[in-house]
């Protein structure tokens, strides 16, 4: 008898068999959760009820009703444009509320005002132009790196901002007061600078980054030499975020992927979490950022303050 043709099940097995196995799928670390800023936005909110307060305080009428910008504000209006061209309060009620002033820090030792300086404005222009930069920039990088490194970060960059600009007033014999959180802002624009670079492997258009970065901020830096800006509050904040950003800005490696995602059976080579250069640039960081503050308080107080603290 002739043999049986073949049942549809059987050529299926078949073509089974003789279908080459798929490769594993290429393996990729899960996409991380963007952080839900609100650190940002507080800041912001704050730095919008310090100045109202300020003006509260301030209350041009009580001094010459006649020469207020804006008298129909009643004590919320501005002072005279000749003493204040940024539509904002008195230069006494600023110092009053924790300007910084080269006396009053060094000599006074009100060192408290290295911080409370930050939260001050000089008027409404400098107030909107200081809260456009923190939403534009901190709302993404807290999105990127969370509430706790960007809320040290804009700390610790508005403390050297403060520092660069109490220097810079030991040198002037006239005395002059800086208020703004600009100090700040110009750290979180280095620290995104610096991340960048110790970032490096994970960015597709590296190049293009780079420069737009550079370019903006030439724009800003452009704008320090201006009459009347603390262009030293600047370069203070802009260095201390720039090596900030290398300590606490650091990001795995492209390609790394954590134990607990790989599968059970994966028994490839495991990337380090991070490259070699990324640990050089961090230490390195560490240690130019504690010389520099070191060096920042140790030239407002000198060295015998330094060794008699706790």
């Amino acid at each position: 008898m002739g043999k049986r043709p073949p049942s549809s099940e059987d050529m299926e097995k078949g073509r089974e068999k003789a279908r080459p196995s798929m490769p594993p799928p290429h393996l990729c670390p899960p996409p991380p959760k963007p952080w839900v800023p609100w650190l940002v936005p507080i800041i912001f909110v704050a730095n919008v009820a310090v100045f109202i307060y300020t003006m509260y305080v301030n209350d041009c009428p009580s001094i010459d009703e006649n020469k207020c910008i804006l008298p129909s504000l009643k004590r919320f209006s501005f002072q005279p444009f000749k003493e204040n061209p940024l539509l904002g309060p008195a230069g006494l009620t600023l110092k009053k509320l924790g300007a910084l002033e080269r006396q009053l820090v060094v000599e006074e030792g009100e060192g408290w005002r290295l911080l409370s300086c930050m939260w001050l404005h000089a008027g409404v222009v400098h107030l909107l132009a200081n809260m456009m930069s923190l939403l534009f920039i901190g709302i993404r990088l807290e999105q990127e790196f969370g509430f706790i490194r960007i809320g040290l970060l804009y700390v610790l960059a508005g403390l050297g901002g403060s520092l660069g600009s109490t220097m810079h007033l030991m040198r002037t014999t006239s005395p002059t007061i800086s208020v703004g959180a600009s100090g700040a802002l110009f750290g979180l624009l280095g620290a995104m600078l610096s991340e960048l670079l110790i970032n490096w492997t994970i960015y597709v258009n590296k190049c293009t980054a780079l420069l737009i970065l550079i370019v903006v901020i030439a724009l800003n830096m452009a704008v320090g030499f201006l009459p009347k800006v603390d262009n030293s509050a600047h370069i203070g904040g802009f260095l201390a975020g720039f090596f900030l950003g290398f300590v606490i800005l650091v990001r795995p490696q492209y390609g790394y992927i954590r134990r607990k995602h790989l599968p059970s059976t994966y028994e490839g080579k495991h990337k380090p979490r991070h490259k070699g250069y990324q640990y050089v640039l961090g230490i390195s960081a560490l240690v130019i950022l504690i010389l520099g503050y070191t060096y920042g308080f140790g030239k407002l107080y000198g060295l015998k303050a330094l060794k008699n603290l706790p």
